[in-house]
């Protein structure tokens, strides 16, 4: 292609990029893809000529990209690095083109140095190469939306992939995840490993290892010297010898664990250190770990990584939490068995009475194959019947997901459908006191649509700021 008509067409793709975020703002909508999509369609290979004007930071993988992304941006905060990111979780190749198009001016010049870009782990494979990122946070891989992702190996195969088209970029890895830790196995990468100390966390629960039972070399079940959840652990192939890799950045011990917070011992390359995680759930002690790796990469020492995992906060629609009339609503994203059943053992840790709503929808960014909800462990609802004033289901899917706690031994009187968002707020609001907790489990674009409708309602901050 002629130079000239190169630098036109890139202009041109800029300009229009900033032009549309603009009055799609104005309209009020979020215009974190739409830009993006003209502009590739403008230049398709825009991401490889906007790759050299960033020090580009991916975060990828199945569960915890966007709660990893905002410690990560903690981090950085703490650092003094100016960056750009993707906060409303735009993460496919047209959010990302928007986002760095967002941190040029109209002649091409970045206005920050740094990217931060939480990127889909089926896009990874493609993105990856053209940015050619400094850092990459692999976080897991477990079963997810089997009608877009595929078979599990698939996706892993796609993020290989992706991984051997930029040698050069420091692979941040979790250990305890088989698939994940092979990511750093034969490759010239450098790679930094985050996990769970043996016995840190013992989890007897064996039936959460079906996603990756099977070594991934020769195919003979793996031993376990110790778990944390799901298929995540001391994993060890009795044939081929393959096993957890060394962890550099370690949870060496959950000191307490409740529905508020969790406070851990994490042990760095050079110190090690307590601290109180301003955010529950066993899942967000590996995603506060994996930042934790990325701020040892930045130098930060204890006192800089305790006051970010210290002061987090919650992002959109991941453990968010909104004071709505006096009461406590969380809203927390799922999306898939592992995920869901992580979720549900941080309900177990609830002491006051509550309400609990789940809105199931089946567009595409949910995944329509809804079967995986048989798959989710409903059942630990029975142990905290007496605690939970009712349990409303709402969505698309409503009944579906109705009928699974049905099976799940709920009664049926304490089952409440309400497919209008608004009546279910009132309901869910009507329902609970003063100062209790309200736990909304949205899918994707059920969390999407509940959270506008709070934002309406309740003056709740736009999701992409």
């Amino acid at each position: 292609m002629n130079k000239t008509i190169k630098k036109l067409r890139i202009s041109l793709a800029i300009a229009m990029t900033k032009l549309t975020v603009f009055g799609l703002r104005l309209l009020n909508r979020g215009g974190t893809s739409l830009p993006g999509k003209i502009a590739l369609k403008i230049y398709p290979n825009l991401l490889s000529e906007l790759s050299g004007k960033f020090r580009i930071i991916m975060i990828t993988g199945t569960n915890g990209k966007t709660t990893t992304s905002r410690i990560v941006a903690g981090m950085l905060d703490q650092s003094g690095i100016k960056y750009i990111t993707n906060k409303a979780g735009a993460n496919l190749a047209s959010g990302i083109t928007t986002t760095l198009i967002s941190a040029l001016s109209l002649t091409g010049k970045p206005l920050v140095r740094t990217a931060l870009l939480e990127t889909d782990e089926a896009a990874f494979r493609t993105i990856a190469p053209k940015l050619r990122p400094e850092t990459a946070i692999i976080t897991n891989f477990f079963r997810d939306q089997l009608d877009r992702f595929g078979e599990l190996y698939t996706t892993l195969n796609g993020v290989r992939e992706g991984v051997s088209g930029t040698p050069d970029t420091t692979l941040i890895l979790n250990a305890d995840d088989s698939l994940c830790a092979s990511l750093g196995q034969n490759v010239p990468n450098p790679v930094l490993y985050f996990g769970f100390a043996e016995g840190a966390y013992p989890e007897a629960d064996e039936s959460g290892k079906t996603d990756a039972a099977f070594c991934i070399h020769c195919s003979s079940r793996y031993t376990y010297s110790s778990t944390t959840f799901g298929h995540l652990g001391h994993f060890l192939c009795p044939s081929c010898q393959y096993t957890r890799p060394a962890a550099q950045i370690e949870c060496t011990q959950v000191l307490a664990y409740d529905n508020l917070s969790s406070t851990i011992e994490i042990q760095m390359p050079e110190e090690k250190f307590s601290v109180k995680l301003a955010l529950p759930g066993l899942y967000n002690i590996y995603n506060a770990l994996a930042g934790a790796a990325l701020g040892h990469i930045l130098n930060l020492k204890e006192k800089e990584l305790v006051h970010v995992l210290e002061g987090f906060e919650c992002g959109f629609g991941r453990m968010e939490s909104v004071m709505v009339q006096n009461r406590h609503l969380k809203l927390i994203l799922v999306k898939n068995p592992t995920g869901f059943n992580q979720v549900l053992k941080y309900l177990l840790t609830q002491k006051d009475r509550c309400i609990v709503a789940l809105a199931i929808n089946d567009k595409l960014a949910d995944g329509t194959d809804i079967s995986w909800l048989w798959d989710v462990d409903f059942e630990i609802l029975a142990f905290m019947q007496e605690k939970v004033g009712a349990f409303y289901v709402s969505g698309i899917r409503a009944e579906d997901m109705a009928l699974r706690l049905k099976y799940a031994g709920i009664p049926e009187d304490g089952i409440l459908i309400e497919h209008d968002e608004n009546k279910l707020i009132d309901r869910l609001i009507e329902a609970s006191g003063e100062n209790e907790t309200i736990y909304l489990l949205p899918t994707y674009t059920a969390m999407l649509d509940i959270r506008k409708n709070l934002k309406d309602r309740f003056k709740l901050k736009d999701f992409w700021k």
